[in-house]
């Protein structure tokens, strides 16, 4: 997998071909982006607050923790033989392509 994972743009190429655990050799895996699945409801404080503040009639505590500006890449791969899921994770970067044209000599990155 070629990628310059030091860099703020990130070009995976789709299938992706990795030694397999069980195996011992190389397979073509299928390559697709991990999405952060629904938050819940009550995530931010735990079950003894949420049942204090509805008794009390407290106040929620001010959330003071700053939002990063990149996300972290996982990338789920999934095996074409026999179907073992795995997760890669990958630098931040700011803009990642999954599958995209490869970068050439002397052309202007293009969004």
């Amino acid at each position: 997998m070629r990628c310059p994972l030091e860099l703020w743009e990130v070009n995976v190429p789709s299938p992706d071909a990795p030694s397999h655990q069980v195996q011992e050799s190389t397979q073509n895996h299928k390559v697709s982006q991990y999405k952060k699945s629904k938050e819940r409801k009550f995530a931010q404080v735990s079950p003894v607050t949420t049942r204090k503040q509805q008794v009390c009639h407290a106040t929620k505590p001010i959330f003071r923790k700053k939002a990063k500006t990149t996300k972290k890449i996982v990338l789920k791969m999934e095996c074409n033989k026999c179907r073992i899921k795995s997760q890669l994770p990958l630098k931040r970067c700011k803009h990642f392509e999954l599958g995209g044209d490869k970068k050439r000599k002397g052309q202007m990155i293009q969004f």
